[in-house]
């Protein structure tokens, strides 16, 4: 019950956010200039786990330093992405295709916008453009989120959507 209620508070959260912008849709969104900020919250654990998610995003997903996969990734987790194979040895054989290491930057490449926390679960608020339905020469602006689970300090489960991947360029989608 517990986790349903974090849950439903950080779903009451998103959906509360998502609304605020609505109101500005025709305003394009804006990346932060210092995203370290939002790590910190007035919940130690929640900084930690926020820091967690930061830090896999930028060091592993990013940068491709796939060797520090065990640091954050439990090896049983659960992948939510029908294109990468669920396990962290499967995460990193489908990650090592075409992931080579890179320098690790400061902070998230892709266009994040915000960083929430609710209990176990962290999620990361990207920024994305899409084509207009109605007009295919003109695009329109909005959210979307990845979002990952902590448990002992590392990640059983992470829910990556497909074509964030992509807008952002963390690995290929296989059509």
């Amino acid at each position: 019950m517990k986790m349903e209620s974090k849950f439903g508070q950080l779903l009451f959260g998103w959906f509360i956010f998502s609304f605020s912008y609505s109101a500005f849709a025709q305003e394009s969104f804006s990346q932060h200039s210092s995203q370290k900020s939002w790590l910190s919250d007035h919940d130690p654990v929640l900084s930690q786990n926020k820091k967690i998610v930061y830090d896999f995003w930028r060091e592993v997903l990013e940068a491709g330093h796939l060797d520090l996969a065990d640091k954050y990734m439990t090896e049983t987790y659960i992948q939510h992405n029908p294109n990468v194979p669920t396990g962290r040895k499967g995460f990193i054989d489908f990650f090592s295709t075409f992931r080579k290491p890179q320098p690790i930057a400061d902070s998230i490449k892709g266009p994040l916008i915000s960083i929430v926390a609710a209990g176990d679960l962290v999620v990361l608020v990207f920024k994305r453009e899409f084509p207009d339905p109605k007009d295919p020469t003109k695009k329109y602006t909005t959210t979307e989120f990845d979002m990952l689970r902590i448990e002992g300090g590392r990640l059983p489960s992470i829910g990556i959507h497909p074509e964030s991947n992509e807008q952002i360029n963390l690995f290929p989608i296989n059509s």
